[in-house]
């Protein structure tokens, strides 16, 4: 599977790390930047046989089979829409979209033109999500009732997180994983949601924290934020014991303990590279077997993770130019 990069960014450079590490399924085969220059850099870097200084370029190499969206939030509408008219497979840097009408559109947009589309938050593809659901299955925590999860980072000098125009804010960026941390958990019966937050000078959110309130009367409190750093731990709390999910950005280990605080098992979740892997493995798979959506992250789920943080950033007051 030939894969190709639209940005040359931080999270750009994860992924040629990745791919090269998995040479059997895949070959890092083209990189473009508005920046020809920066392109060249980044595949002089990286062994990138191809180097454009458009989108567009990139997107009429028939050799490319898979293209890798790894542009700020603000620009991932813009960029799917362009693969789809080409036909190309996407895997697409959460958030998704700005909102869940851009959302909706691709979406409606690729099942028309049948192309494959996913978005890569690459915890729903991690083989610790179904480990954390075996251990939570099993029973040994008893029935689970609570959770929490937080994800916050010292992060305020990046532009990525301040700027309005680029759909900023700690909501899109990490809030996106405690929500789907705890959805993976605790599934999307979602009955009503409390939340509150704290705003940048520029209108994004730099703090927030929200309580999701099940209909079966489960509830997770979760938070994000980008001024300050967490533990980063999932926690979810049954009726005979809890287990700690050790960084819900990337799971690195699971601790289960009873409700006498003994430790009763601890299992690591080792990777074969950087932890991105897992959704380039599932895309190859899905296109293999001619599916336009994965499994891990169906369509509708990704709609409603959008759905919920429009919702979310309505209550705020935090809208992006040109919603």
């Amino acid at each position: 599977m030939k894969i190709g990069i639209l940005g040359a960014g931080r999270i750009a450079d994860v992924m040629a790390r990745t791919v090269a590490a998995i040479p059997d399924h895949a070959e890092l085969y083209a990189i473009a930047s508005r920046s020809l220059d920066r392109a060249r850099e980044f595949a002089q870097k990286h062994s990138v046989p191809k180097a454009y200084g458009s989108y567009e370029e990139l997107l009429s190499d028939p050799q490319v089979d898979l293209v890798y969206v790894a542009t700020p939030h603000s620009e991932h509408y813009a960029n799917m829409k362009m693969c789809i008219s080409h036909k190309k497979a996407v895997l697409c840097e959460k958030a998704f979209t700005r909102n869940a009408a851009e959302a909706r559109e691709i979406l409606d947009l690729a099942k028309k033109e049948k192309v494959f589309v996913t978005e890569a938050i690459w915890t729903r593809y991690m083989p610790s999500r179904a480990k954390i659901r075996e251990i939570i299955d099993s029973g040994i925590i008893g029935t689970p009732d609570t959770l929490t999860a937080n994800l916050h980072y010292s992060i305020a000098d990046k532009e990525r997180m301040v700027r309005p125009e680029l759909a900023g804010g700690a909501l899109l960026d990490l809030g996106v994983y405690s929500l789907n941390f705890a959805m993976m958990v605790f599934g999307t019966d979602i009955r009503e949601i409390r939340s509150n937050a704290v705003l940048t000078d520029t209108g994004v959110d730099r703090f927030n924290s929200m309580t999701l309130v099940y209909s079966d009367g489960k509830i997770a409190n979760l938070s994000s934020g980008f001024t300050s750093r967490s533990d980063r731990q999932g926690v979810i709390y049954g009726t005979k014991g809890y287990a700690i999910v050790e960084n819900i950005n990337n799971p690195q280990s699971i601790s289960v303990f009873n409700a006498e605080d003994q430790l009763l098992q601890k299992v690591q979740f080792p990777q074969i590279a950087t932890g991105y892997e897992y959704e380039v493995l599932e895309s190859e798979l899905c296109l293999e077997e001619g599916k336009l959506q994965s499994p891990s992250m169906p369509h509708e789920e990704t709609l409603r993770v959008m759905k919920v943080m429009d919702g979310l950033r309505k209550e705020w007051g935090v809208v992006y130019p040109g919603e």
